[in-house]
């Protein structure tokens, strides 16, 4: 079969269980009759299926008094 489009020869690719024609100039990608149903339905059986819980990051508060910008005589001696 030929794209459409441009008119290069398609390619047959299997993916997951469903095979479907694609052109490798255009990357175009042509399904056949029920292909689509098939796709969305294990997309569906994917979104379904239990993920692991998210992991919590441990956040360690820390509280920082800011410094405030004093002049040259507290550079010089410790106040």
């Amino acid at each position: 079969m030929k794209c459409p489009i441009d008119g290069t020869p398609l390619v047959i690719s299997d993916r997951s269980g469903v095979e479907f024609d694609y052109c490798p100039q255009c990357r175009g990608v042509w399904l056949d009759r029920g292909e689509l149903d098939k796709i969305i339905d294990r997309s569906a059986l994917a979104a379904a299926a239990p993920q692991a819980a998210p992991r919590q990051e441990y956040r360690e508060e820390k509280h920082y008094k800011k410094k405030k910008r004093g002049g040259f005589l507290e550079d010089l001696f410790d106040f």
